[in-house]
């Protein structure tokens, strides 16, 4: 039994230098690696390329006028024919009349004047894409 924790002792400093070697190559590859991505991002904008990042989902700004925002996004339908409008409240413009059964995903609500309103994007129907605000008693999940 001595023999052995005489061996794993005398093994235990050489493990450890193995673990410091592997570690600090992993990090020179992670270097490396930065160093390329970004040496490749110069040569392309100097050649004249675009570079763009798209955002995640996660990414999306809600307007000032949300009051409670959601943890995820909510995918809605139409119950009627609805207006899309710029802001919550009749009183904003219409930018397009939504038909019964159009998909809305919404991220936030706000309720003026006791009336709940949700923000969010169009995804079906010939609205889709637009972002606006739908009357939230017009939605069901």
């Amino acid at each position: 039994m001595p023999t052995t924790l005489t061996s794993e002792r005398r093994l235990a400093p050489a493990r450890l230098a193995v673990l410091r070697r592997a570690s600090t190559v992993a990090a020179g590859m992670r270097i490396a690696a930065r160093v390329v991505a970004l040496a490749s991002a110069v040569l392309l904008t100097a050649g004249g390329a675009t570079l763009a990042v798209a955002p995640t989902a996660s990414a999306v700004s809600t307007p000032s006028r949300c009051q409670y925002e959601w943890n995820t996004p909510h995918n809605a339908k139409t119950t009627t024919a609805v207006n899309l409008r710029t802001g919550p409240s009749t009183s904003y413009t219409s930018i397009g009349i939504l038909s019964k059964g159009t998909g809305f995903t919404h991220y936030c609500i706000a309720y003026p004047n006791g009336n709940n309103w949700a923000w969010g994007k169009v995804t079906s129907g010939a609205n889709a894409g637009k972002w606006g605000w739908v009357y939230y008693n017009y939605l069901t999940l």
